[in-house]
């Protein structure tokens, strides 16, 4: 998507290289990236480990890329948060702080780092502005990873006041799409209804469960989306204050629910584990400031579900993991 404004940061011919391709952020980016005429740089974590400073340095200064994507991190829902808290915030810490300092070194022209939407305060209010950061308590089911974004976020606007680079941050909303994680236990929500429903359909299975009561709202955005918001940003946007990138529309739960299990086909019954917990009860980004410089997402939800599917349906045996 294009504003028509003149770009401030041209892709074509530039050296990009996309931290995390693998993910489902990173590969959504590099995806995007195949229509800009530049050259895509990736290494996968056997090629690379980003919480190891000294090879994220030597990599970065061979190669010297123009510009960096910092789309790579420890990810999950709420029992991964809950299961290991410390790899969650040391290693997104880690990765932020090693690609960035390499990236000054190397003398990267740009660099986007991507945040998340859960570092907002769990009673912000809503729709959530990016003026928000900090200004409250976290949703404790998640403030391992959330601080260690905080962390990212701010390391990028000090490298930017400090060293004068062109350091941009941004902050999605709950993501799905291609390459998600279906772990049983430790995906985000859209991923593990899309497995729950899928093996109780294969199995007849006559009811599938749903963690907490279904009431939360949440915004979804398509991972193409995100990859095609990324580049508009790298592009079209230098400034010190993160920018939120979202739908623009939210759904609970128990809807997304529904949605998925029209999608999957499956007939049985839907029921709420209440012991398990909801996290924030309300959780949509105020994206003003994006549609403003000229970006809205493209893709419907129930659309972006079908794709979803479709991808799950062609992994490995239908439960890939990463």
């Amino acid at each position: 998507m294009s504003n028509g404004a003149a770009s401030l940061f041209n892709l074509r011919g530039r050296r990009v290289f996309v931290a995390g391709h693998s993910g489902m952020a990173g590969a959504a980016i590099a995806r995007r990236l195949a229509s800009e005429d530049c050259e895509l740089l990736t290494a996968t974590r056997d090629e690379l480990d980003l919480t190891d400073q000294t090879a994220t340095e030597t990599w970065l200064a061979a190669r010297r890329p123009d510009a960096v994507f910092l789309a790579a991190g420890r990810v999950g829902g709420i029992h991964a948060n809950a299961a290991y808290p410390a790899d969650f915030i040391l290693d997104n810490t880690a990765i932020a702080l090693n690609v960035m300092r390499a990236a000054i070194r190397a003398e990267v022209r740009k660099l986007l780092y991507l945040g998340s939407s859960c570092i907002y305060p769990r009673l912000a209010s809503q729709p959530m502005g990016e003026e928000q950061l900090l200004a409250g308590p976290l949703e404790p089911t998640n403030e391992w990873y959330a601080i260690a974004k905080i962390a990212g976020i701010k390391m990028a606007q000090a490298l930017r006041r400090q060293h004068g680079v062109d350091f941009v941050s941004v902050i999605p909303t709950n993501l799905y799409g291609p390459g998600d994680n279906y772990h049983a236990e430790n995906s985000h929500v859209t991923a593990a209804l899309i497995r729950r429903f899928h093996e109780a359909k294969v199995s007849g299975a006559a009811n599938v469960v749903v963690w907490g009561s279904g009431a939360p709202l949440r915004e979804f955005l398509a991972a193409d989306d995100l990859g095609d918001a990324c580049v508009f940003v790298m592009k079209y946007y230098s400034g010190e204050a993160p920018i939120n990138i979202g739908s623009g529309e939210e759904i609970s739960i128990a809807q997304l629910a529904e949605l998925v299990r029209a999608v999957v086909g499956y007939t049985g019954d839907i029921e709420f584990d209440r012991t398990r917990p909801d996290g924030v009860r309300r959780k949509r980004l105020d994206c003003s400031r994006l549609t403003t410089l000229g970006w809205a997402a493209r893709t419907p939800l129930a659309e972006g579900l079908r794709t979803a599917y479709a991808d799950f349906l062609a992994g490995s045996g239908g439960l890939r993991q990463r």
